[in-house]
């Protein structure tokens, strides 16, 4: 992205995740131009008219249409959304042969229209999807990113901040690993301010307990299922994600996000994409936040990254 340049947004996929980002990035003004692309084109265009209706109440002014994947050429972020919907019932990974075939129909024309952004991808499984989007696009790792375990932390720092009644953005905690089953909260990371968490529980008199932490954790893990069950599908907090994603990137903010990145030695592991605290700027990951992890807490995330390795050599990835 060059200074001084409109910021521009090609989205790819207009479901619910889709629209749900496009929505909350119209309504935060972070960019200029947003560019909507789906296979389906008439549903795309019904919903660029429904943004620009909204126009007149939001913070900025932006230029939004429906759009071809000639489109991504000039665009500083790709956010990729399109694959088939998770079912009820339905394991991320169990996605992944589904939404593979989808995305060689995507990187590959939106690469050939010369676009040299950052890729930002939210389609499950995210961290596996990701890594495709990487070995299909043939980019720099810095400039693939998946949304990874941001939305988790969210949930995390959320459930934190109601059990301790805390303002949750007072609260610095982290989900880490696969955006998934094998997902772990390393509580050794755990702050409420400056304090450990862990401290706060030893010295609460049985106010709190690690009891409550686990099934806390656990809470998290299971939100998204918990959601699909009530209403089908998640959307408005990975829409809300991504736009804070989106925001880092064109702010140049060098902020600690947990988004999915590819690993390059960082606890032993490497080739291989998951949830960590990442620098997000202009250039997309600058650096991979090494936490100082306990023990089991390694062990638990080198075995989520295995899983998720393992996963993916199964289509050859």
């Amino acid at each position: 992205m060059k200074s001084g340049d409109l910021k521009k947004v090609a989205l790819v996929g207009t479901g619910f995740v889709g629209m749900s980002f496009a929505y909350a990035l119209l309504n935060s003004g972070e960019c200029d131009q947003l560019v909507l692309i789906d296979i389906n084109k008439e549903k795309a265009k019904g919903e660029a008219m429904d943004l620009n209706h909204g126009l007149p109440f939001a913070k900025r002014n932006m230029l939004i249409y429906a759009g071809e994947y000639s489109d991504c050429h000039d665009s500083d972020i790709v956010v990729i959304a399109a694959g088939v919907a998770q079912k009820d019932g339905e394991g991320r990974i169990a996605l992944l042969k589904r939404n593979y075939e989808v995305f060689k129909s995507i990187i590959e024309p939106i690469v050939n229209s010369g676009f040299d952004g950052i890729f930002l991808v939210a389609t499950n499984p995210v961290d596996i999807m990701t890594k495709i989007t990487l070995e299909l696009s043939r980019f720099d790792p810095s400039r693939v990113i998946g949304s990874g375990t941001t939305l988790d932390t969210a949930r995390l720092r959320y459930l934190l901040g109601d059990y301790f009644s805390i303002d949750p953005r007072n609260v610095h905690a982290y989900v880490i690993g696969e955006h998934g089953d094998s997902e772990i909260v390393p509580w050794s990371q755990a702050y409420i301010t400056t304090k450990k968490v862990h401290d706060i529980v030893d010295s609460s008199n049985g106010r709190f307990s690690f009891d409550d932490l686990y099934k806390l954790s656990k809470d998290v893990t299971g939100a998204a299922q918990e959601i699909i069950k009530a209403k089908t599908a998640t959307y408005y907090g990975i829409g809300m994600a991504l736009v804070r994603i989106v925001r880092a990137i064109f702010g140049d903010e060098k902020s600690a996000l947990t988004v999915s990145v590819m690993l390059n030695g960082q606890y032993g592991v490497k080739d291989v994409y998951a949830g960590l605290p990442a620098i997000i700027g202009r250039n997309g990951v600058e650096d991979i936040i090494v936490l100082d992890l306990k023990e089991s807490e390694r062990t638990a995330f080198i075995n989520s990254c295995e899983f998720l390795k393992q996963t993916a050599k199964e289509i050859g990835f």
